[in-house]
């Protein structure tokens, strides 16, 4: 390179500048360069990291401090590492946290031999477990630290479907079962006819309802039919629901949604939609909702608020909570869903909040052992003592035997959590009205109400299914008590003009499961006593239970069911039915798949392998000594 000489400078003054400006030009990159790099030791740097390097390279943060960037710092993890997005876009897959041991995916034997079972397949069903086989098969060079659906399906004691799609073999009860089906698409048929893409059907005025409980999400009922619809078969329009999700599912909404209920109902319908048919769609989109759950997470205890924006984070109390209270029912309904969306995403921050909402509960005084409904989210401490195992109450109590259920057995604290409760409600709530009938009183401060709400009824099936575990010499005395509920629950049906429930009924001035308000004479298409119509046939095999819900199919038919859809009743006392012109999403979720399954063999969706979540979607046990082992092998089986 050749300089060019400046007047009155020498060469060698010329240099020796020349050589100071490199130094001075060498210290300020080096200084740079240091300054820069000591951003990234700082403890709140990943912000900073974002800017400079790639996503597959942001390294997650350590959750537990409860801060709200923290956490969603750390869930951009696994998203940003080959979820889908809204638009069906999948990004790069890379490494994530895990504690499990490497896993082979090369073991050549069944496990089981429920994985033999076959079932007579259509076409249309064919080409839709096409993307389980897909599944599976991705999984054999999958990191082993992520979730594989290979392995789950060979972690299944029975096939899910059965050996024939659980077909009774008694031409009766397949009939009824039939019945049930037409009745399912006769609800589908019109909701998308009349309703598509919003959140429930208004069968009289043949048009949709929206409302405030979602959000801004849309497609609850379709959602929630999503299992529905495949178990029965109707593969058609589980595959026009799987479109609309792929196409139209929207989740970056921006209203006031009930924590609780886009939980069970979406994260849920998903989560079971998944595992189920094993396409990534339903899983990918329930991950991305979890994420968007957490935010009600960040107050001074742990317990999450009611309501949540899913778009900006901010969550808040519902307005008609005591003193800004959570709900038990709500806060206490989130463990099953969460415990799978840290399954499948490997992120421990789900189970994480939920646990700590249990270590809360042991630790804090309950009076009489009894779990009262109102709680501060601030505080930590009782807001009232209104105890009720109905509504505020009742799911709260169903997922700790479900939390033990579903963890193959292991969850010792929701054992104890559970049987504790159940001691508590059996010395404080649980009554013998005159005339012989068992049911939950409610309990406000120590003073009891003898009022049963229909939402209680659920707890026939509650106490059913937990009989087993119970202290050996008490498990008759269980299954004796879950049936004397659910006949008690029984005769509120009977004692009715419809041969329908209503909301609430009382045993005090002479009546016996009778509603003696006018404000608890209706019933909207609820499950509750349904369900435990189900869980008593599969404990018991009595042929009354199979009977009682053909009773309530005929009801059904008979005043809910109209030109366009079913509807609920505002008075079930009297014939002349005065329709409320709603057919809930849950109608599809929960009373029909109960419906179904209670005219089913046992061998579909077997309770060895599934639990329901509190929307009846089926969510499998987690076995974790299987899910580790390396030799556990494909057993996928045809649906």
């Amino acid at each position: 390179m050749v300089f060019r000489k400046l007047p009155g400078v020498s060469a060698s003054g010329m240099g020796l500048r020349l050589s100071q400006k490199f130094v001075f030009l060498l210290f300020l990159s080096g200084l740079v360069t240091l300054c820069f790099g000591a951003l990234f030791f700082l403890p709140d740097s990943v912000r900073l990291k974002r800017i400079f390097l790639s996503k597959t390279e942001i390294q997650p943060v350590t959750v537990g401090s409860g801060s709200e960037n923290d956490v969603r710092e750390h869930l951009k993890r696994p998203k940003e590492q080959g979820m889908t997005s809204a638009k069906g876009e999948t990004g790069t897959k890379g490494k994530s946290l895990s504690r499990k041991p490497s896993v082979s995916h090369e073991a050549t034997e069944e496990r089981l031999a429920g994985g033999k079972a076959q079932e007579d397949l259509t076409l249309s069903r064919s080409k839709t477990e096409s993307a389980s086989e897909r599944a599976t098969s991705s999984d054999r060079g999958a990191n082993p630290d992520t979730f594989s659906y290979q392995k789950f399906r060979g972690c299944l004691l029975k096939a899910p479907l059965g050996r024939d799609n659980g077909k009774p073999g008694d031409p009766q009860t397949n009939e009824r079962r039939e019945k049930v089906k037409e009745m399912m698409k006769f609800a589908w048929d019109n909701y998308k006819r009349y309703a598509w893409g919003k959140n429930e059907l208004r069968p009289l005025t043949r048009n949709g309802h929206i409302g405030n409980m979602f959000g801004g999400l849309r497609g609850a009922s379709i959602i929630d039919s999503l299992d529905t619809l495949y178990i029965m078969g109707l593969m058609e329009e589980y595959n026009d629901a799987k479109e609309w999700v792929q196409t139209n599912l929207d989740l970056n909404s921006n209203g006031e949604a009930s924590l609780f209920e886009v939980n069970i109902r979406y994260v849920g319908g998903l989560l079971s939609a998944y595992y189920l048919t094993g396409e990534e769609l339903f899983k990918n989109k329930a991950m991305e909702l979890g994420e968007k759950l957490l935010p009600a997470f960040n107050t001074p205890t742990g317990i999450p608020r009611g309501v949540i924006n899913l778009g900006s984070g901010t969550s808040w109390s519902w307005g008609w909570a005591s003193a800004g209270s959570s709900i038990l029912a709500e806060f206490g309904t989130l463990h099953l869903e969460f415990v799978h969306l840290t399954e499948l995403s490997n992120n421990p921050v789900y189970t994480e909040k939920v646990m700590n909402i249990r270590k809360l509960l042991n630790k804090i005084e309950k009076p009489h052992g009894l779990y009262p409904n109102f709680l501060s989210p601030v505080s930590g401490n009782w807001v009232q003592h209104h105890v009720s195992i109905g509504g505020l109450g009742d799911s709260f109590y169903e997922y700790l035997i479900k939390s033990y259920l579903m963890s193959d057995k292991t969850d010792d604290d929701a054992k104890r959590m559970y049987y504790g409760a159940l001691e508590a409600i059996e010395a404080n709530l649980v009554q013998k009205s005159p005339g012989g009938l068992t049911y939950m009183a409610e309990w406000r401060g120590g003073i009891l109400d003898h009022k049963m709400g229909h939402l209680a009824c659920f707890s026939g099936g509650m106490i059913g299914i937990g009989a087993d575990d119970g202290a050996p010499e008490k498990r008759q005395h269980y299954l004796d008590l879950a049936a004397e509920i659910t006949h008690t629950c029984h005769e509120s049906y009977t004692r009715s003009a419809t041969k329908l429930g209503p909301e609430a009924f009382r045993f005090d001035g002479g009546a016996e499961a009778t509603a003696t308000r006018l404000s608890d004479r209706y019933y909207i298409l609820r499950p509750e006593v349904i369900e435990s119509y189900m869980y008593m046939w599969r404990l018991t095999h009595d042929p009354k239970y199979r009977e009682w819900g053909w009773e309530a199919v005929e009801a059904l038919e008979l005043h809910c069911r109209v030109e366009s859809g079913f509807s609920g009743i505002r008075d079930v006392y009297t014939m002349t039915v005065s329709h409320d012109n709603m057919q809930q999403s849950f109608f599809l979720s929960e009373t029909l798949k109960y419906l179904y399954l209670l005219f089913s063999d046992d061998d579909l969706l077997p309770l060895e392998d599934w639990v329901f979540n509190t929307e009846a979607h089926p969510l499998p046990i987690i076995r974790k000594s299987c899910l580790q082992d390396e030799t556990t092998q494909d057993k996928t089986v045809s649906k």
